[in-house]
């Protein structure tokens, strides 16, 4: 029987039906064939077989046959920004790699930061994103309101997002690794977080917009701003994010300047909690995980990036059998070029499996598990997304599997997490529809092709980076 939650005879309703379903609910309950019954933003019920007869205000009904139907997908960690500076440094790892991008990026400007901000929606939503996130933290003077080019093209785009206002202010002259011209002043970076707080921070149970508090990493960030930015995201309620334990290369950067590894480092500065999550955490030991667990403290898993950056395997079956929230996140696309969190399912699934669990690491249910609530509990948003439950918000993606890719996988999630990339016939964020038969429905994809290879341009010829 199918479950459901009360709502007004008068409110519009979509219907989606004979489709397989994965609900991502606390039982993890599938349907072989089932349906969905959305009313307004909202899940109204999901069940066995055909909707119930007398749903009444039905403004569309799809016959999904041939389909399965999951939670959308929540991206939690990304820099937008990258997208215009995909291919370069091709053999780095991640000190050399930022050490040679820093200066081009230091070079940005809002019209490239919007035209990379579409990009990267663009890919996202292409992949079966609903939530996207992104840390943005570099903000060259005069380079005009990048934050909000981002948040523009985000609500453009259709897409629940979540960014956070990132900041350095440790340059090269105090032992970081950007250059001093790159970096803020802590006073000002500080000011600059409240600011976009106040300015754009929605806390509803709706919330399209919600606003974090990003100091970028401990190698790009001074102690005294960690410990402020801390403080400074309780007083207002919202969440934390930084990058931690990415890389050997950071291990003992943090040891050398603090004494101390970056976990140990992070929670003396108040970076433990479950208001925080941290990307990648490839290069952490029992003890750090046992904090993880202990406090709450999330995880971004970017497997993509990881073996780009050969920054090592992410222990994520220790940490989800001690209990630490994980997401998967696709990271900056100058590090994952197809700015993709579709094909992280997969990624995660095989790369994990190489680990000392090898075949019992991962399995697919796991992986899509990540990529729907995991990603909603880092966000600290599982009450309101994640799982296909009556009186959640209604963003679904119905993937097509009864192509020539697919339709000989008899298990719909499998033929999803271990097959090709799955088309999309129907995005909806909000109840509203973002992808149809896998195109943007908000946006103009060749325009939007055609912005971004003109700022990639732009960009490299200020940064010098053409003859």
């Amino acid at each position: 029987m199918a479950a459901s939650a009360a709502s007004g005879g008068a409110t519009a309703r979509i219907v989606i039906e004979n489709c397989s379903i994965a609900t991502v609910d606390p039982d993890d309950s599938e349907y072989a064939c089932g349906h969905v019954v959305i009313a307004g933003n909202r899940i109204e019920s999901v069940g066995a077989g055909p909707a119930p007869a007398g749903v009444d205000n039905v403004v569309r009904r799809v016959d999904a046959d041939g389909h399965l139907l999951t939670p959308g997908l929540v991206n939690t960690h990304h820099h937008f920004y990258q997208w215009i500076t995909r291919g370069l440094a091709q053999d780095c790892n991640l000190f050399d790699w930022l050490v040679t991008l820093y200066p081009t990026w230091a070079r940005i400007d809002e019209q490239m930061v919007y035209a990379a901000a579409q990009g990267s929606l663009a890919a996202l939503a292409l992949s079966g994103v609903t939530t996207a996130m992104d840390h943005h933290y570099v903000f060259p003077r005069g380079a005009g309101d990048l934050l909000g080019a981002e948040i523009r093209a985000a609500a453009e785009m259709g897409v629940r997002f979540s960014p956070t206002r990132g900041s350095m202010d440790r340059g090269q002259s105090d032992g970081g690794l950007p250059p001093d011209f790159a970096v803020e002043t802590t006073e000002a970076a500080l000011a600059a977080t409240e600011e976009a707080i106040d300015r754009w921070h929605d806390p509803s149970f709706d919330s399209m917009l919600r606003i974090g508090v990003a100091p970028c990493s401990p190698f790009s960030v001074s102690t005294e701003l960690l410990r402020e930015a801390a403080v400074l995201a309780r007083r207002r309620g919202v969440r934390l994010h930084t990058h931690g334990s990415e890389t050997v290369e950071e291990e003992k950067f943090c040891h050398e300047l603090f004494g101390m590894g970056p976990t140990d480092y992070l929670e003396s500065t108040g970076w433990l909690g479950e208001d925080v999550w941290m990307a990648h955490c490839v290069h952490m030991n029992d003890s750090d995980i046992a904090k993880f667990a202990e406090t709450g403290t999330g995880v971004a898993h970017c497997p993509s990036s990881n073996a780009r950056l050969g920054a090592g395997i992410a222990r994520v079956p220790d940490m989800l059998a001690a209990g630490v929230p994980v997401g998967l996140g696709v990271d900056g696309t100058a590090s994952n070029e197809s700015g993709e969190l579709g094909t992280e399912l997969r990624n995660a699934l095989l790369i994990n499996r190489l680990g000392g669990h090898r075949e019992k690491a991962l399995n697919a249910r796991q992986a899509l598990r990540l990529g729907t609530m995991g990603g909603a509990r880092v966000l600290g948003r599982d009450q309101e997304i994640g799982s296909i439950e009556p009186g959640k918000l209604a963003d679904l993606a119905l993937w097509k599997l009864d192509g020539v890719l697919h339709a000989s996988i008899a298990d719909p999630v499998a033929a999803l997490v271990f097959g090709a990339a799955a088309p999309l016939t129907l995005l909806l964020t909000n109840g509203k529809p973002v992808v149809e038969h896998g195109h943007l429905v908000n946006v103009d994809e060749d325009a939007i092709a055609r912005s971004t290879r003109a700022e990639a341009r732009r960009l490299a010829e200020i940064a010098g980076l053409t003859s």
